[in-house]
């Protein structure tokens, strides 16, 4: 584990627009990957039926909640979201059985939803607006490389994990780093 800074001794710049789309949540009903209210948002890109990096992803956004939880202020001010690159597998049933499986049933924890797209057409530009490359493998998994966007409220993207710097409590961190731009707090400079 890397030493983590303290929450406001660095900046974020924005980094591109977060882009929305249509997406199914668990229930199937359409909406926007951004749709409001908007919180700052954690979205991590995975497939269920992943053996490799999803399910180390999805652990650590499962302890991200449990963290966030601690703090109900902070918590109530950031939500989790879990797209799903895989439509044909991962219906909203099945996201919703995984939902199941990692969301917490704490009060306190930050939202997390469980969505999926309605098709390849409809997930397609998302996957070119977050950079998130995906491909068939022979076996019927799919090839790609973690990653997870920290969102502000205005839908700007402030940070890109891979799974090696996708460690819950910097991401806490770099979320209280927004919070505190936001209340004018901040005490880093531009650099």
């Amino acid at each position: 584990m890397f030493p983590i800074p303290a929450p406001g001794s660095y900046r974020l710049p924005p980094i591109k627009p977060a882009s929305g789309g249509t997406v199914l949540d668990e229930a199937g009903v359409r909406r926007d990957l951004l749709e409001e209210p908007r919180g700052i948002t954690v979205l991590a890109l995975i497939y269920t039926r992943c053996g490799d990096v999803c399910p180390l992803a999805s652990a650590d956004m499962a302890r991200l909640q449990d963290l966030a939880a601690t703090d109900p202020g902070l918590a109530r001010r950031m939500r989790l979201v879990t797209l799903s690159f895989d439509p044909e597998h991962d219906t909203p049933g099945v996201m919703r059985s995984f939902a199941a499986a990692w969301r917490s049933a704490d009060p306190a924890a930050p939202a997390w939803a469980f969505l999926t797209a309605p098709d390849r057409a409809a997930l397609a530009p998302i996957l070119t607006a977050y950079g998130q490359r995906v491909d068939a493998k022979a076996d019927g998994g799919l090839n790609h490389v973690f990653r997870a966007f920290l969102i502000d409220r205005r839908g700007s993207v402030r940070n890109i994990y891979s799974l090696d710097f996708f460690e819950p409590a910097l991401v806490l961190t770099d979320i209280r780093t927004l919070l505190l731009e936001e209340s004018g707090a901040g005490g880093a400079q531009a650099r």
